[in-house]
């Protein structure tokens, strides 16, 4: 009898995706917003490293999923609805994750050639966050009580 395979860490994988590909494009808007900068001789703004690490944290809603998956200690049989959770969960965050890049992308360059709007930018990722969190706590609360 196997028991605890939980999703099989599809959850954290799927999630760490999306942490991937929204910090790699929010990080290529951040160098070329630099890049502008150093060509006009101003100065880089440092803040825009907020905008990459943003899409960051949804790694570890993958991570804490997986955790409730595993932890909830269903019997063998229940492994299909324990990926179909993992899966689930994993892409909506990730996809939460990558699309936070790509508005922080946008923000990195309107923050660099303005200096103008942190504050906003920030609200609209954390919008974005937002769905990735409400997905981990929906789901965890969800969970059958083994």
């Amino acid at each position: 009898m196997v028991e605890g395979l939980g999703d099989l860490g599809v959850s954290l994988g799927l999630a760490a995706m999306g942490s991937a590909l929204g910090t790699g494009t929010a990080g290529m808007a951040a160098l070329g917003a630099w890049k502008k900068c150093f060509i006009q001789n101003r100065p880089a703004p440092f803040i825009l490293i907020a905008f990459v690490g943003a899409p960051l944290s949804q790694t570890i809603y993958g991570m804490i999923l997986r955790n409730a998956i595993l932890a909830a200690e269903l019997p063998p049989d229940a492994v299909l609805w324990q990926l179909i959770y993992g899966v689930g969960g994993g892409l909506a965050m990730g996809l939460s994750s990558w699309m936070q890049g790509k508005a922080g992308a946008c923000a990195a360059d309107a923050f660099a050639e303005t200096g103008k709007g942190f504050g906003y930018y920030i609200m609209v990722l954390g919008i974005i966050e937002t769905v990735a969190l409400f997905v981990m706590v929906f789901l965890m609360t969800a969970l059958p009580k083994g």
